[in-house]
């Protein structure tokens, strides 16, 4: 592998190297802790169920800036695909290679990095600098950071500005933050009939019939406009099963769907109205839901303002503010009544084989970092 003088490149390749599949750290976290330890941080691993997490703070005054993210990784599928083993990284043409190096251990090596050049250059700074990370984000989310963050308000302690090192941008690394994501609720509906023989249909009910005009009607059903910050709710079915053979009229039909909503809805909005268009077609069914996470937004503040000037002194850019794509563990942390804003590299790679962040904008990124830290609390 080629030699790098870059303190965040190095540290990069360090954590890839450490095969972190969810809900593993790998020792990412006491890696981390080596050197945040040294600048005057006090790390708590909070461990709830196999999830490892670190709660890294300097200070106990605020305002209170935490670098959030997370250790675990997906898994890589057949390592035969890979140009190069996934976790053992490499740089070529420029480009760094791993499973991770995108979501989002160049972004936790930038976070260290970052930090050490402030604090040097800032011991005396005001309020706090902290890191919230996880081994849960990439898996079910439930032992994380919502775990975290119910720690930390069950004893009062407030993030006042979050920056998520989730790979927000789309062609060079700051072109576009999140400031916000749509909510996700997930929907599991059974549609009961009456199982028979193909040649008897009139002594059974095929549930699959019943539930298509239903599901033709949700698909059409229009649920939003959207509004200034966020595109309009959408729904889409996941899955559709039925059947135990050729020849049998099934029994049930079994349907899981997604929405993707705006706070132009809420989720017992969407719950209401999908239960009136099941009603109105008459079906025999059972329906649970699950809530991954509600919609939130940061408008322009402090947060939103301090990263949009450290792109610009760092790279000239200006920046898109944006809450298109899936959820992040910023469901949790905004609810507290933190700002919160998504950064990080291009996300052109992630979870793909062959994973790869151009190694430049690692340090970059942690420049950018830098300079949020010196506008917020220098």
């Amino acid at each position: 592998m080629q030699t790098t003088e870059s303190k965040t490149l190095e540290l990069a390749v360090d954590l890839i190297r450490r095969q972190s599949v969810t809900p593993e750290d790998a020792g990412c976290q006491e890696l981390m802790m080596s050197r945040l330890a040294p600048l005057g941080f006090n790390g708590e691993n909070l461990r709830f169920g196999d999830t490892d997490n670190l709660w890294a703070r300097k200070g106990s005054e605020g305002p209170v800036l935490a670098f959030a993210g997370h250790t675990d990784v997906v898994p890589t599928g057949p390592e035969k695909n890979w140009a190069h083993p996934p976790f053992n990284p490499v740089i070529k043409d420029g480009y760094l290679y791993g499973r991770g190096a995108a979501d989002m251990k160049g972004s936790l090596a930038a976070f260290v990095t970052a930090c050490e050049r402030f604090v040097q250059a800032y011991p005396n700074h005001r309020g706090s600098i902290a890191l919230l990370i996880t081994s849960d984000e990439e898996g079910p989310a439930q032992d994380g950071t919502v775990k975290v963050v119910e720690t930390l308000e069950a004893r009062n302690e407030k993030i006042d500005w979050c920056l998520i090192g989730e790979p927000s941008s789309t062609h060079e690394v700051g072109d576009v933050i999140k400031n916000g994501r749509r909510g996700s609720l997930h929907g599991y509906l059974t549609v009961h009939g009456i199982q028979g023989h193909v040649a008897y249909p009139h002594l059974a009910e095929n549930p699959v019939h019943a539930a298509a005009p239903a599901l033709d009607d949700l698909a059409r059903e229009f649920w939003d406009s959207g509004n200034d910050f966020f595109p309009p709710t959408t729904f889409q079915i996941t899955k559709v099963e039925a059947g135990t053979g050729s020849n049998i009229i099934p029994g049930e039909c079994l349907v899981h769907f997604n929405f993707r909503y705006c706070t132009e809805n809420t989720a017992e909005s969407l719950e209401e109205r999908v239960v009136a268009i099941l009603d109105r077609h008459g079906l025999k069914y059972d329906l649970q839901w699950h809530l991954s996470g509600r919609p939130f937004l940061t408008d322009r503040g402090a947060l939103v303002s301090a990263s949009q000037d450290a792109i610009r002194t760092v790279t000239g850019r200006e920046t898109e503010l944006s809450t298109s794509g899936g959820t992040s563990d910023g469901r949790f942390i905004a609810p507290t009544g933190a700002q919160v804003l998504e950064l990080g590299p291009t996300n052109a790679t992630i979870h793909k084989v062959d994973e790869c962040v151009k190694a430049e904008d690692l340090d970059t990124l942690s420049e950018i970092y830098e300079q949020i830290l010196i506008e917020l609390l220098a």
